[in-house]
């Protein structure tokens, strides 16, 4: 059979579609060529879809590498409600019974969800090594470059891993990386460039408008304005667990809506239940560090917020994404005062390790107890277990701090720039603006601003007729509630 036949035939059997969305055709006719494939599309356009349908075409297991835990149990909740049975996510919810049970049967599953972390365990890999894999997916593979999203090093393993698994058919999915971080994730997987099949469509995403509010020591306030205006639910995101945890109580104080805070610290069980209630609209607000959304299957998520400044391009587009997935006017609002720069510097020194440390934990051998942060340490003790030397170290080190403040420094100027939002984005991962949508930014359109004013109610419903732009992004508000 035809592989488009084939593809179209199992797209409405397995999901019950009739038609692709941009991008998914094109990555899963080149899977089904026997070709690598790095695909970029934008957050919310199915990337899942593309190793799901390549997997329900090919005989074999297909394995997704994954980067968190409430990513991999929405993604078997999804197969799960699909009428798939064959699909398992091994990780720290299963005892050892359920695990060992689930590798002694792997070869009659079809999807299988791992963390880079757990491909790491011998007897894992020893498993995988004897069934036949016929799809290698990377979710998130931004994750790879250098040292990843999150500061994990087993993430630049994943080369080695494929090896082990003799180099099975591979696919890098992500919503946001620069030529740049591309290059890398191919490098890392020890994927032939030139021979790999590269899907890449615009991060942009015409729907979702962006906005900055230049706060003056009053974010809290501005914060609780703006909530009560906008539809929900929403996301804010933060890049402190306490202040996290503080504005959702802020939040059900001063609102009466339903706020809850997710964070690392949360146990894994009260994440999947925070996860689930938001998910079926039983929260209207989270808020959340990075730690949350990844992956996250809601479709109506009508705004996402940054109470801190994001570290970088990447990771603001990444967040921003999950909201509008429906394709309804949604709003990236950033709050910003001069000066919040700092706090993301803080953060990178925290989590690199300095020149001092590596020089000592080279000459020593190991790393000074209490010495650094567990990220740093982690990070050290990578090195040493590596081949680098010294010098390659710290270099890289200093590479990568010039790097990360570089991306920094971006988003300062996205946020103080008076020049259109969407463009100043789009320039940073080489794309124009094709076709400047009605709702773009808040330096382009003055219903952007205008919209935060109360509205009366009944203007809103005197004709039914097509709404015009303005009319569409007031829509993105409550009004007269």
């Amino acid at each position: 059979m035809d592989n488009r036949v084939l593809i179209k035939k199992n797209l409405e059997n397995y999901f019950g579609y009739t038609s692709f969305r941009d991008g998914q055709e094109e990555v899963i006719l080149s899977a089904l060529d026997g070709n690598h494939t790095l695909v970029m599309l934008p957050t919310g356009m199915g990337k899942s879809l593309c190793y799901q349908l390549t997997g329900y075409c090919l005989d074999g297991l297909v394995v997704i590498v994954s980067p968190l835990l409430s990513l991999m149990q929405d993604q078997v909740e999804q197969l799960k409600l699909t009428g798939e049975k064959r699909v398992a996510a091994i990780n720290s919810l299963m005892d050892a019974h359920e695990k060992e049970w689930v590798l002694n049967h792997l070869s009659e599953y079809k999807f299988i969800f791992l963390s880079p972390e757990m491909l790491q365990q011998e007897y894992v890999m020893s498993y995988l090594e004897k069934v036949s894999i016929s799809l290698f997916t990377i979710d998130e593979a931004h994750c790879i470059s250098q040292w990843g999203l999150d500061f994990r090093p087993d993430y630049s393993d994943l080369g080695i891993i494929r090896q082990q698994l003799k180099f099975p058919l591979t696919m890098a999915l992500t919503a946001t990386a620069t030529e740049r971080v591309r290059e890398e994730i191919l490098t890392s997987l020890q994927i032939d460039h030139e021979n790999t099949k590269q899907v890449i469509y615009s991060v942009d995403r015409s729907n979702i408008a962006f906005s900055t509010l230049i706060c003056d020591h009053d974010k809290k306030q501005q914060l609780i304005n703006q909530i009560q205006k906008l539809k929900k639910p929403g996301i804010i995101y933060f890049s402190s667990k306490k202040i996290a945890e503080e504005v959702a109580g802020l939040i059900r104080n001063k609102t009466g809506m339903a706020a809850e805070s997710y964070h690392s610290d949360i146990v894994a069980e009260d994440k999947i239940k925070i996860q689930q209630q938001f998910i079926h609209d039983e929260i209207d607000i989270i808020c959340a560090t990075s730690a949350f959304g990844m992956g996250i299957n809601k479709s109506n998520i009508r705004f996402v917020i940054h109470f801190h400044l994001p570290g970088s391009p990447e990771a603001y587009l990444q967040e921003v994404g999950r909201c509008g997935r429906d394709g309804e006017p949604s709003l990236a609002l950033l709050l910003y005062e001069p000066g919040d720069g700092m706090i993301q510097l803080r953060l990178q020194e925290y989590t690199l390790p300095t020149i001092d440390m590596l020089e000592y934990s080279y000459k020593k051998g190991k790393v000074l107890e209490g010495s650094c942060s567990p990220t740093q340490k982690q990070l050290i003790e990578n090195y040493l277990k590596s081949d680098l030397s010294v010098e390659a170290a710290k270099n890289q080190v200093k590479s990568r701090m010039i790097y990360k403040q570089q991306q920094l420094y971006y988003m300062i100027d996205y946020a103080e720039t008076s020049s259109c939002k969407r463009a100043f984005l789009l320039h940073y991962f080489n794309e124009k603006v094709s076709g400047k949508p009605p709702l773009c930014c808040s330096n382009c359109n003055i219903e952007i601003n205008e919209c935060y004013k109360e509205t009366d109610l009944k203007q809103k419903k005197i004709v039914e007729k097509e709404k015009n732009p303005e009319e569409t992004l007031k829509e993105l508000f409550l009004i007269g509630n």
